[in-house]
């Protein structure tokens, strides 16, 4: 978080204008309608409504979303790369495919509407995003299960996991998350992440290897890394 620097120099009156600007500018660079992170289990930020529409595997896709979740006025740019670069599903696909951090369901119904015979889970701890991955679900005449991670049956594999992870929750709630959900690969499933590479996306990558995982670097566009992440070789996992 930014902090006003104090300037000896000022009185009262202007330091305090100085440390509004820059209280102000914090609040507008954290991406969350001003006033909470889009990671907030219950958003207060005013839930003003908006329609996003982006192309995918050859579709239109025309959802809703609102403040307090995450990238409400367009499609965020590193979920545009996930969806253009990352092999999408098709008609064949079967199996249980995650959404982690589904946001108001960009992934989720993409995956939903290309894979018909595929079961779709959306995971998100906000509760307004839920809401919305279900309207748009509704919508779209698809079904996907959007729930919070604690209602996630214990037993369930997936066969592949599709997250722009929440990379501002700090690194160590980001390797415990992705620990948790990539232990639940299923032996040949398959992850696919996209991470800024300001935001540590190649730092990203080599961690998920120091954890044992297969991590290739799938594609890089505008500044954003693919990643295709396969289970630890070895006892328990892939290999």
């Amino acid at each position: 978080m930014l902090v006003a620097r104090d300037v000896p120099e000022d009185g009262p009156a202007e330091a305090g204008s100085r440390r509004e600007r820059a209280s102000r500018r914090t609040v507008r660079r954290s991406g969350d309608s001003g006033r909470e992170h889009y990671f907030t289990a219950n958003p207060t930020a005013p839930a003003r409504a908006s329609v996003v529409t982006f192309q995918a595997g050859g579709r239109e896709f025309r959802l809703r979303a609102a403040g307090g979740v995450f990238s409400a006025e367009r499609l965020d740019p590193g979920t545009a790369v996930l969806l253009r670069k990352a092999p999408l599903p098709g008609p064949a696909t079967e199996g249980t495919l995650l959404d982690l951090g589904c946001g108001y369901g960009p992934v989720a119904c993409v995956l939903a509407t290309l894979a018909p015979r595929a079961t779709v889970y959306a995971v998100d701890v906000n509760s307004r995003a839920l809401e919305l991955t279900r309207a748009n679900a509704d919508q779209l005449g698809v079904d996907i299960t959007a729930c919070g991670p604690d209602e996630v049956p214990a037993e369930l594999r997936f066969a592949q996991i599709w997250s722009n992870p929440p990379i501002r929750i700090g690194k160590p709630a980001l390797h415990a998350l992705l620990r948790h959900w990539l232990a639940r690969l299923a032996p040949d499933g398959v992850a696919w992440l996209v991470v800024a590479r300001h935001l540590g996306g190649d730092s990203l990558a080599a961690w998920l290897r120091d954890e044992g995982h297969d991590v290739v670097r799938h594609a890089s566009q505008q500044g954003y890394r693919v990643l295709r992440v396969r289970r630890p070789r070895g006892p328990g996992g892939a290999g």
